[in-house]
């Protein structure tokens, strides 16, 4: 079941065509990223989830329901470009937000209070935001974004502006949401946290949806089919040594005490089967499939469309 649907949509801007037919399914209690570089169209995608501006044809859906003016009540979004306003109060601000998201005073004072406490910035309610860090300032605007606990979370780069240990209590917070059952959309350049945090992706590029599915098939779809051999022996071996061998050798050093070789497998022949052309030949201690990282595959993916423009 999706939380959001988004069928076939178009948008354009003064003859710049922003999103061309883009569509993707965002899964219920999942985190999806939403991946791209600069111009791809994601911010464009996102402010028309959130309606801030309208498609010129396609359909979203939010629920199973074609996307209304009250859902806005159950999405928080947190864009890239922070908007606090600098010289009200914290608390003032916060509880202003609140209203617009639908709260009424004692739901939201109380879980703003929640909110403060957990992140330890209590004494910060009659503060103004010129007084705090910019990293102090997103944690305020993180807890503003979540404070009606949405159903959709979407986050364009969340972890701007924190330092390290930030940026992990806000990547926790994330995942806890999500064992909560909010669905997440996290659109961001880090692919790490991508790695970490992911369960599904769409890659847009040049206002095209280039892929989506899951995370861990499309990192293993766009592999090498490369596998990396640790093994015991008195020397590294060559293919010299080896003979016959159904597989190409790409490369031969040392990991982690053992012999490594990184090899790639003729066409038709599993890894079994290479195991047993190896046997003879040495005391193998470890194998395991080389998957591509998600920078890699990013960079390749947009590479082979041509990247920006």
């Amino acid at each position: 079941m999706n939380i959001l649907s988004v069928k076939n949509v178009v948008k354009r801007f003064e003859g710049h065509l922003a999103l061309d037919n883009v569509s993707i399914d965002v899964p219920k209690g999942k985190v999806f990223g939403l991946l791209g570089p600069n111009g791809a169209g994601k911010t464009t995608l996102l402010r028309i989830v959130n309606q801030i501006t309208a498609p010129d044809t396609g359909s979203i859906f939010f629920d199973g329901k074609p996307l209304a003016a009250n859902d806005v009540f159950h999405i928080g979004y947190l864009p890239e470009e922070r908007g606090l306003y600098k010289k009200m109060k914290i608390g003032d601000q916060a509880m202003y937000l609140a209203k617009l998201k639908g709260m009424t005073h004692a739901k939201a004072l109380e879980s703003l209070k929640e909110w403060f406490i957990r992140f330890e910035i209590q004494s910060w309610w009659n503060r103004k935001i010129t007084e705090l860090s910019k990293g102090m300032a997103q944690k305020v605007q993180f807890v503003t974004t979540v404070m009606h606990n949405p159903t959709l979370l979407i986050l364009d780069e969340p972890f701007s502006g924190f330092d390290p240990i930030n940026t992990e209590i806000i990547r926790q917070e994330i995942l806890r949401l999500r064992d909560n059952g909010t669905s997440v959309i996290l659109s961001t350049h880090n692919m790490e946290s991508v790695e970490e945090m992911c369960d599904e992706i769409a890659l847009i590029d040049n206002a095209r949806l280039i892929v989506a599915g899951d995370l861990h098939e499309i990192r293993k779809i766009h592999g090498d089919n490369h596998l990396e051999i640790l093994y015991r022996a008195d020397e590294p071996v060559t293919l010299h040594t080896l003979g016959n061998v159904p597989f190409t050798l790409v490369s031969n050093g040392k990991k982690d005490g053992s012999y490594q070789m990184v090899i790639e497998p003729e066409k038709g022949f599993n890894t079994n089967q290479i195991l047993e052309s190896l046997l003879p030949h040495m005391n193998i201690v470890g194998v395991s499939e080389i998957i591509p990282s998600m920078r890699d595959i990013f960079i390749k993916l947009v590479n082979r469309k041509g990247g920006d423009k």
